[in-house]
């Protein structure tokens, strides 16, 4: 009979596909395949929750989260996402951004599955971003280099 109202500290993002996707305040974001086509509207409200610039693939140092932007015609999604992983230590946040079906450079799901399998990530769902892309929520699994 108990109702629960859950009270967040940064309720003001609550609603927010960034911190949905999970972004987190602080985070050094980077962020890989950008072109003219990206979301531009979604780059603003990861940076906004960040409260950084995304950096760009120059970025030299571990960062948080992965963006990647892939279109079918960048190369191979395997090689991208182990390159991804590199990026970031265990368990964080690669966000893959493929068009959505029907679109110009669009990815086969089976093929991002795939790819995310291969490079040892856990996969979600795809989520609409915006009217040209979706995002699959990528993760690298905590314990998988210390279990033997």
């Amino acid at each position: 009979m108990s109702r629960r109202h859950p009270v967040s500290a940064t309720a003001d993002h609550a609603e927010s596909l960034a911190a949905r996707l999970g972004f987190q305040s602080e985070q050094v974001v980077q962020e890989i395949g950008y072109d003219d086509d990206v979301d531009q509207e979604f780059r603003e409200e990861v940076e906004e929750l960040i409260g950084n610039d995304l950096v760009d693939e120059d970025y030299d140092d571990v960062a948080d989260a992965v963006l990647l932007w892939f279109r079918d015609e960048d190369g191979d999604l395997t090689d991208a996402l182990v390159d991804a992983t590199e990026l970031v230590e265990d368990a964080a946040l690669i966000l893959l951004l493929t068009p959505k079906t029907g679109r110009p450079g669009y990815v086969e799901a089976s093929d991002i599955s795939e790819a995310a399998e291969t490079a040892g990530l856990s996969q979600t769902r795809p989520v609409s971003v915006g009217k040209e892309w979706a995002a699959s929520k990528l993760v690298t699994p905590k314990a998988a280099k210390s279990k033997r």
